[in-house]
């Protein structure tokens, strides 16, 4: 495969020089990491990583390939939406060679269809300790032979306060079939996945985007899901404006997932603030408050929702266990409830997958009340 050499430049001037294959251009963008050792091809089309460079931490990423993405809804457990959604993408080693039975092609044949620099030969673990040790910082990646004051000039970033929003979001809702309880998925870049498991378990989907009158098209819906999505929940006051109306009229269950938790958790009087590096991987380990059981969760998130002990209205639900922050909330006396962590994650444990069993019990026993 053809290659070139490429430069990353973080904001903090540190500089990484390594092999770059695929697309060559410069893109700018935050830079974050993940863990997992698996499901690149479903980390690459999580709309949650829109607008930012990520880095792998297993130090042999591509060995088996990329499957077709012909697929159409539902889609196949590898992808998490139809296209591909970093800006670039940072490994340590890029397997030469793929093999498996479902593979059509290689992972740099499909960033480079995708126009998505992808850059190798790099200490991804000195990589990551600088971010951790200094907080997730903007980086620039950009072709060795290209001077750093070009490419960031030229270099295609996101805007991530508004543009970032409308990116991920349909532009028009769209009805996934799949029975008689109808669930409106409020999407802000929503994961497939979490369609998904709603279709698999009977419910019919009326995936909406979160700009739209969600009053008027809750009137059509038993249940209500806000699903994840990028950037910084303070930035989405249009939202959580109303989130909060529904919140006061709307009857049935609201299920928030990951920025769906700190939506509800601002629509509640919450705040939320940004982590140091955030949580990205498919191993975070996260506490039922109420039973004491614990569970392995997948989570891609950078922000979370501040201590809500002293809430009237709402309680803690999930503790991650690693750092003590909020990992879920429930409402006392209401029919709302959010994780911060994703229960459709896959690849990564299915554990809590109970979650969407739960919240449609919830959804057909008050539409049958």
């Amino acid at each position: 495969m053809p290659s070139f050499r490429i430069k990353l430049e973080l904001e903090d001037a540190s500089e990484y020089e390594g092999i770059g294959v695929g697309f060559e251009a410069p893109v700018s963008g935050e830079i974050v990491f993940n863990t997992g050792m698996t499901g690149y091809a479903e980390a690459l089309t999580d709309p949650s990583y829109a607008g930012q460079i990520l880095v792998f931490t297993y130090p042999l990423i591509g060995n088996y390939g990329v499957p077709s993405t012909d697929n159409h809804f539902p889609p196949a457990d590898d992808f998490q939406s139809r296209r591909v959604q970093v800006e670039g993408v940072i490994v340590q080693r890029l397997a030469e060679h793929h093999s498996h039975h479902r593979a059509t092609r290689s992972l740099e044949q499909w960033l480079r269809a995708a126009q998505v620099p992808l850059m190798t030969g790099v200490d991804t673990r000195t990589l990551t300790q600088r971010l951790r040790g200094h907080g997730t910082m903007r980086g620039l990646l950009y072709p060795a032979g290209m001077s750093a004051a070009l490419a960031r000039r030229e270099a295609r970033r996101v805007e991530m306060q508004r543009e970032v929003f409308r990116r991920v979001a349909p532009a028009e809702p769209v009805i996934y079939p799949g029975g008689e309880l109808r669930v409106m998925l409020v999407d802000v870049g929503a994961k497939d996945g979490i369609a998904r498991c709603l279709c698999e378990r009977g419910a019919t989907v009326v995936r909406v985007p979160w700009h739209a009158d969600l009053q008027l098209l809750a009137c059509d819906v038993d249940g209500i899901l806000i699903g994840n999505g990028p950037g910084d929940p303070s930035d989405l006051g249009e939202l959580t404006a109303q989130v909060h109306t529904l919140l006061a009229r709307f009857n049935g269950p609201i299920f928030g997932v990951c920025l769906g938790h700190q939506i509800l958790a601002r629509a509640a009087g919450l705040d939320t603030y940004k982590l140091p590096y955030g949580h990205r991987g498919i191993n975070q380990p996260v506490q039922d408050i109420v039973s004491g059981r614990c569970h392995v969760t997948s989570q891609n998130h950078g922000y979370a929702v501040s201590d809500p002990k002293g809430m009237p209205d709402c309680e803690p639900w999930f503790v991650n266990l690693n750092d003590g922050t909020n990992e879920g909330l429930r409402w006392r006396d209401r029919p709302f409830f959010s994780v911060q962590f994703h229960p459709e994650g896959r690849p990564g444990p299915r554990d809590t997958e109970f979650l969407f069993d739960d919240f449609l019990r919830v959804v057909g026993e008050l539409r049958s009340a």
